[in-house]
């Protein structure tokens, strides 16, 4: 490949504070809280949400997040250091697949360290020429895969050579994805053996922003039957909830907190919990769903709450994320 084709795919998760520190946090949460796909509004109901963000939200909650992410920070976020190795992983596999052809891999975040923005331009620096951006979330949202959209957008409008930049828009029904997921479920069932129920808990949108049009709530169900119908599992065996409503709107349910308060007095006294729409451990699954919804769960009447983890850097999500390249951008490395 010349050094004017030069390829390189770019995998993009949401983001993470540089540190688990108040002032880091709070550095964090203003970026991704401002952003008008995450918390939608215009005109007055704009200024009011940046009012209460700036005078209230800014100043009481990077101190109790902050904490949260100490309890299970390390020498640097999860999220950070999976994908890191998720990088790592499909550089290999890619240079398995092709060779010198391989493109290059890099991270990259929406919101933090390291910003897409600042990568595409050191990519463009660099004489890369072809980029393919792998939004880390399986099902779309115009909350998440959306703000991706825009800083591409953005950065090429401010360039004279504009880059060839491709998007995976979304996978929540990929075969791959599906048999991950599925794999990930099922071994760690054969380990630990079957709850009374297997929960599949998405990240939660405002209803609104579903009534209005975006297609994740839609997704993350499509996502959940194709896990079940894999593994053979009936109707009573599973179901979907979303997690971490915020604010007094109506949000996606049934919710993931509200459920499992529930179930034990409907003789459920044990269930596995696992987050599809997540492609990395992070505050939420490793924090809010492992530990609090275990203790709401246990407290309620439950006696057996497990937490199957994410993808992370498991073989299968590497060969899913190497499929998507040669989808994508299999003509870049002499494949279709």
């Amino acid at each position: 490949m010349s050094q004017s084709g030069k390829a390189a795919v770019v995998l993009v998760n949401l983001g993470t504070p540089d540190k688990a520190e108040a002032g880091a946090v709070r550095r964090y949460l203003k970026e991704f809280l401002s952003d008008d796909r995450v918390v939608e509004g215009k005109g007055l109901r704009r200024l009011l949400w940046l009012s209460v963000l700036n005078g209230i939200i800014l100043n009481l909650r990077p101190s109790k997040v902050a904490k949260a992410y100490a309890s299970i920070w390390e020498d640097d976020s999860p999220m950070r250091k999976i994908l890191d190795k998720q990088v790592a992983e499909l550089h290999l596999s890619l240079q398995q697949r092709y060779g010198s052809r391989a493109p290059d891999v890099f991270s990259a975040m929406t919101y933090g360290k390291p910003g897409l923005t600042m990568r595409l331009q050191k990519l463009a620096e660099s004489g890369y020429a072809k980029v393919l951006v792998v939004p880390m979330y399986p099902q779309y949202s115009a909350t998440t895969t959306a703000p991706v959209y825009d800083q591409v957008a953005r950065f090429q409008l401010k360039q004279r050579r504009v880059l060839d930049i491709r998007i995976v828009n979304s996978y929540y029904n990929h075969p791959d994805y599906i048999s991950a997921l599925a794999e990930q479920i099922s071994r760690y069932q054969e380990q630990e053996g079957r709850a009374d129920k297997l929960i599949l808990s998405y990240h939660g949108i405002p209803r609104e922003y579903a009534d209005k049009g975006d297609p994740y709530p839609d997704q993350c169900h499509q996502t959940s039957e194709l896990v079940a119908k894999k593994m053979g599992l009936a109707d009573t065996q599973w179901m979907t909830t979303f997690q971490s409503r915020f604010g007094p709107a109506e949000w996606m349910q049934p919710y993931t907190d509200k459920t499992l308060e529930a179930l034990p007095g409907k003789s459920v006294k044990s269930v596995q919990i696992t987050c599809p729409a997540f492609s990395a451990d992070c505050l939420e699954t490793l924090e809010e769903i492992a530990i609090e919804n275990r203790d709401l769960f246990l407290k309620a009447g439950g006696e057996t709450y497990q937490y199957i983890p994410a993808l992370n850097a498991e073989a299968a999500f590497i060969e899913l994320l190497a499929s998507l390249v040669q989808e994508q951008a299999g003509d870049w490395v002499g494949v279709r």
